[in-house]
């Protein structure tokens, strides 16, 4: 009986030793699912800070381009003005080179007239010198002597 008592107590270390090294082995796994957990947990909250500071930049953005877009259409607005305004001038520039000859073309034309008449009044009062030359001399005053001398015409 001691025997037996003796190799129940080795099967009883035995089987201490056992649970003691699978207990040990589970221990182990524990802390590394442990040590993995708080490495994933980690990544995770990186991940979630890169995802917040992405949503963020994205949102930024999205206000970047919705205010780019307000923009380009406001400038879109203004060129088609300024291509109205432009087109508007073009028109009167135009009108006005066209208003412009025809004043040329009149003012060269009241020239010539202006340059004639002088010619027709330079002619006129070179004859009408000669006719009063030719007339007043031969009046004579009623003492006798000449009123007019070929130089003094009336109205000269």
């Amino acid at each position: 009986m001691k025997k037996v008592i003796l190799e129940m107590e080795d099967q009883k270390h035995s089987y201490e030793q056992k649970a003691k090294e699978s207990l040990q082995k589970v221990l182990e796994e524990k802390m590394s699912a442990e040590q993995q957990l708080q490495s994933t947990q980690r990544s995770l909250a990186l991940a979630e800070q890169k995802c917040e500071e992405w949503r963020s930049q994205y949102e930024a953005l999205k206000e970047d381009w919705k205010t780019l877009g307000t923009q380009h259409r406001e400038l879109e607005s203004q060129l088609h003005v300024l291509q109205s305004k432009l087109q508007g001038a073009d028109s009167r520039d135009v009108q006005m080179n066209q208003a412009l000859r025809l004043l040329e073309n009149e003012h060269q034309e009241l020239q010539a007239k202006i340059e004639h008449l002088q010619g027709d009044r330079d002619l006129c009062s070179s004859d009408t010198q000669h006719l009063q030359e030719a007339v007043w001399p031969m009046a004579p005053d009623a003492d006798s002597t000449d009123r007019y001398s070929p130089g003094s015409v009336p109205g000269q």
